[in-house]
């Protein structure tokens, strides 16, 4: 199981829309009903919803902490970094992690976005059982070294896709028992203070969950602008089939759509599960 796109609910579609494309670097894919889908090589990584009249997301709620898109490799990194800037998208942080390196800067409406390109697997190490993660200072000079002289200020490249999804929830234990108990997914860090991080087939994690807006944060009011749901792709039918029977055992919230199930986790974060076949 592996997120797909992001749907946010945001009140100046236009300043959304126009930095995603200028900043960040996907292509419009489609447009319709209020919602604008922008992505790479036709595959979505955000959608962006209309809503002019949804309020701010209140400080110290649950909710997106950010949103991580992963590029195929270092050069298309350092591209991104050099876009950014171009376009005037202000970077609030470098880091290594030792499994990747990465960007990350906030939208126009607030929403935490973080772009990265991974190591190759076969140098993230593991202590304890645990794959080893950390925050250290990025190369910055090191990465931009990879730009060539000659680089075209295009588009983001095929490949890129949504790499993870890191979220504020208000209790950490509650957050494992949804997504580790009713989703099946593996803990792979539990290292970093008041955060947890998930995955699936052995990656460093596709979720990541965090109480740094404090435990027991509330659920920002209805309707308010920031995330609607992200996207997790189930193998197949049979497999959706069966997580819908285990969510609504456990009484989870379960709205039935083509396809797929939207429902939510104990923070009141939106998920929609859809079958991959």
């Amino acid at each position: 199981m592996e997120p797909g796109p992001v749907r946010l609910r945001v009140a100046d579609l236009d300043s959304e829309r126009e930095f995603y494309e200028r900043a960040i670097g996907l292509s419009p894919i489609d447009s319709g009903d209020g919602v604008a889908r922008l992505g790479s090589d036709g595959t979505p990584v955000v959608e962006l919803d209309h809503r002019a009249d949804a309020p701010a997301r209140a400080p110290r709620t649950t909710g997106l902490f950010h949103l991580a898109i992963l590029v195929p490799d270092r050069a298309a990194l350092a591209a991104a970094l050099a876009r950014a800037v171009r376009a005037g998208g202000r970077i609030s942080g470098a880091s290594d992690h030792l499994v990747s390196e990465a960007l990350y800067l906030n939208d126009p409406e607030g929403n935490g976005i973080e772009i990265y390109s991974d190591r190759p697997r076969a140098e993230w190490e593991r202590d304890g059982g645990e794959i080893r993660m950390s925050t250290l200072p990025l190369d910055v000079d090191g990465l931009l070294a990879e730009l060539r002289e000659d680089e075209p200020d295009s588009a983001m490249p095929d490949g890129t896709r949504v790499g993870h999804v890191h979220l504020n929830v208000a209790d950490l234990d509650a957050a494992e028992r949804f997504y580790s108990g009713l989703l099946g997914f593996d803990v792979t860090v539990r290292g970093y203070p008041g955060a947890l991080f998930l995955s699936t087939g052995g990656y460093h994690h596709h979720i990541g969950v965090n109480t740094w807006a404090g435990p027991g944060a509330p659920a920002p009011a209805a309707g308010s602008r920031g995330l609607e749901w992200f996207e997790l792709s189930v193998d197949d039918a049979p497999g959706l089939a069966e997580l819908e029977r285990r969510l609504g055992d456990a009484g989870a919230p379960i709205e039935r759509r083509p396809e797929s199930l939207l429902t939510h986790d104990p923070s009141e974060n939106g998920l929609l599960l859809r079958s991959a076949t």
